[in-house]
């Protein structure tokens, strides 16, 4: 409801200015990559961006009133940074894209979302789970479960799995994946009869031994990491070196062939939540594994193997949603395209089917649950879960 009164406003609001929101030629329509190329999330980024490339790759151009446009990626680097993002998608504005997609990571995706509201553009959120991407602009939508399902999600393995009752919950000053993740699992899991022991360390850490040391004198059966992967590759290799020996649970950051690579050869047990598990759908995971391995700078960006990452699945999703509501909409003027958005079903996602509620959040009730293989340097699948509301 809330969504398609904001578009009604937004259409007669943008009427005036909308031979400048629009591409420059008449035949190419502009969709923006709002993503951190760089920083902490550089990496994730990296590898979302890779599904939105792909998607591209195969699907160059949308026919939209009898009037074929070539589909340009216009790419920007938000550096993992709220500050620098709000740069990034000031960027975005100026050259004229139709709906932005992106950002992995909330904290970027809230610093930047203001500025999109302001322009008008309708955004289309990856695996930006925090509830409070779509609350506060309603110019957001996403295609990812929210923080509050997938904390729960968590709490409920951890409270089933670990017979001491006690978790440490490490998380990220001023980040706003990490702390609301964190928030969500302690109130799931002190709901179910659980204590939360809490850390959290400061932008630029490098060194976590105190907070693993503290974990383990509060006698905490489980470690919950909402974290970068950055941080989780330190997290890993400190946990292992001091022989810590809880082990660690984290959501969809640590989906990572980056985090196996940390963990393989090593005695750690880790268990994740995430959006997709490889070999759920053979004919996109072959072909973006063909994607990958055919470019270097492809698979450098995958972290140099052809793993297929959930974030990856996510940003072909999110390509191909942006195109549907193209079609729905039969413009390539963003008004008309936010105006679209909340009636849209697409059938044929990868990661199943996406539609919207009020809010603009995915209709999701399940979550893949899967843990490392430290042998294999694989995720091994544990079980897709949901939780009753």
């Amino acid at each position: 409801m809330k969504k398609k009164m904001f578009s009604v406003i937004v259409s007669a609001a943008m009427a005036a200015s909308m031979v400048c929101a629009l591409p420059a030629m008449a035949d190419t329509v502009k969709i923006g990559v709002y993503e951190p190329a760089s920083g902490d999330n550089g990496a994730g980024g990296k590898q979302e961006t890779l599904g939105m490339q792909y998607a591209n790759s195969i699907r160059p151009t949308v026919e939209i009133g009898g009037v074929t446009y070539d589909v340009e990626l216009d790419i920007v680097d938000n550096e993992s940074n709220n500050d620098k993002a709000v740069s990034a998608a000031s960027k975005l504005v100026t050259d004229g894209v139709s709906v932005v997609l992106g950002s992995y990571g909330s904290g970027v995706s809230i610093a930047g979302g203001q500025t999109f509201q302001d322009a008008g553009i309708p955004t289309i959120g990856v695996t930006c789970t925090n509830p409070q991407v779509t609350l506060a602009y309603p110019v957001y939508y996403r295609i990812c479960f929210l923080d509050n399902f997938q904390g729960a999600v968590l709490a409920n393995y951890a409270a089933e799995n670990y017979e001491n009752k006690v978790a440490y919950v490490l998380t990220k000053q001023g980040d706003d994946y990490s702390a609301g993740l964190g928030y969500y699992f302690t109130q799931a899991y002190e709901a179910l009869g659980g204590e939360v022991v809490t850390g959290a360390f400061p932008e630029g850490n490098s060194d976590f031994t105190s907070y693993l040391t503290s974990a383990k004198n509060a006698g905490a059966s489980v470690i919950f990491a909402p974290t970068s992967i950055e941080a989780a590759q330190l997290i890993i290799e400190q946990s292992a070196a001091q022989g810590i020996g809880l082990p660690l649970l984290a959501g969809d950051t640590w989906d990572s062939n980056m985090v196996l690579a940390a963990a393989q050869g090593k005695d750690v047990d880790i268990m994740i939540t995430t959006f997709y598990q490889e070999g759920g759908n053979a004919e996109f995971d072959e072909g973006v594994k063909a994607f990958i391995n055919g470019d270097s700078t492809n698979l450098a960006n995958n972290g140099g193997n052809d793993m297929v990452a959930a974030v990856t699945a996510m940003g072909f999703d999110a390509y191909n949603v942006a195109l549907a509501a193209m079609q729905a909409a039969g413009s390539i003027a963003p008004a008309d395209i936010l105006a679209a958005l909340p009636e849209l079903v697409v059938e044929d996602a990868v990661s199943g089917k996406i539609q919207f509620d009020e809010n603009g959040d995915a209709v999701r009730n399940s979550a893949f649950v899967k843990t490392a293989n430290t042998e294999t340097g694989t995720w091994d699948f544990v079980a897709e879960t949901s939780i009753s509301e």
